[in-house]
């Protein structure tokens, strides 16, 4: 296979993905608002492999100039080595305070609660200056983590199992602003968890499409397919070609539908559809491909095709 063919641009054609806002992310965006005279600081989480893309603006118009700590999640999916380029990047876009995060083992959660207290030390308190506690809104777009990292600080600080928040695979878990989470007795401090939120138009069709592969938005909205042929060029621009060995492939593939032919064939996903001949209709059996781009998006969720950061 040609590097100039698996290295193509990738045509998005008349696409157009970018508006989705269903009703509870209204509704959320206006709870999170009433909720703003009880909040001393802002903790923002987005996923690692989209550290420069995809967070909602609205935030930062709606909800004000309260201290503000970026959390990038999933960082053991990501490509560490771009951490220092990110972290100058975010510097540059008047980011400076970002903590990178892996919720699922715990790792750099120990250093969260002690950023916010220094935010909210050095800065003003917002009508809470005689209350002993300190209260943080969680927020994000969905499916980010944000109710797995309120999990993980109550582990680490409380030793409380279990699942105080909600935590799911697909985007939309949390519909509403729920009651205070404890999260830590010295200092005392309760977290708000929100529900994730999506801009009204997302900043472009490429933007969408990545927050799609990192399943921030419901696959159906996108298509699995056009998904799979994205995630396809990502590889390839990449230079990540773990799929070849996952899926016993002879080499790279430029051609999404031939990849996808070859992985249903591999996992023997088939289904049989009618064939109209000459001589009546004939159930034939043939691969299938929505089966095939499913698995293939998911191998990448899991890490399994190699570690990206998408921006």
């Amino acid at each position: 296979m040609r590097l100039s063919l698996l290295l193509r641009g990738f045509e998005f054609g008349q696409r157009e993905i970018a508006h989705w806002f269903p009703g509870h992310m209204s509704r959320g965006l206006k709870q999170m608002k009433a909720r703003l005279q009880s909040v001393d600081c802002i903790l923002e989480v987005h996923d690692a492999r989209l550290p420069l893309s995809g967070r909602n603006p609205m935030f930062k118009e709606s909800l004000g100039i309260r201290p503000h700590l970026l959390i990038l999640n999933k960082m053991d999916l990501a490509d560490q080595t771009q951490q220092k380029r990110v972290l100058a990047k975010l510097e540059l876009e008047g980011v400076k305070n970002v903590i990178y995060t892996n919720c699922v083992k715990d790792e750099n959660i120990k250093q969260v609660v002690p950023a916010i207290t220094e935010l909210i030390g050095s800065s003003q308190r917002f009508q809470r200056a005689e209350s002993p506690d300190s209260c943080i809104m969680v927020i994000g777009v969905p499916n980010v983590g944000k109710s797995s990292l309120i999990n993980s600080l109550r582990r680490l600080h409380l030793k409380k199992g279990g699942k105080a928040s909600k935590v799911g695979g697909e985007p939309g878990m949390t519909r509403s602003v729920l009651s205070r989470i404890q999260v830590s007795e010295t200092p005392l401090l309760y977290l708000l968890d929100t529900p994730g939120l999506l801009p009204p138009r997302i900043e472009s069709v490429e933007t969408g499409m990545k927050l799609a592969l990192c399943g921030t938005i419901l696959d159906h909205l996108v298509g699995e397919n056009i998904m799979a042929d994205y995630l396809l060029y990502t590889l390839n621009h990449h230079q990540e070609h773990r799929y070849v060995e996952l899926y016993g492939l002879d080499g790279p593939y430029a051609d999404i539908e031939s990849l996808l032919k070859k992985i249903a064939l591999k996992l023997g996903k088939t289904q049989k559809v009618k064939a109209i001949t000459g001589v009546g209709d004939v159930n034939i059996t043939v691969p299938n491909y929505s089966a095939a781009a499913y698995d293939f998006i998911r191998a990448f969720r899991r890490g399994v095709l190699g570690k990206l950061t998408l921006d």
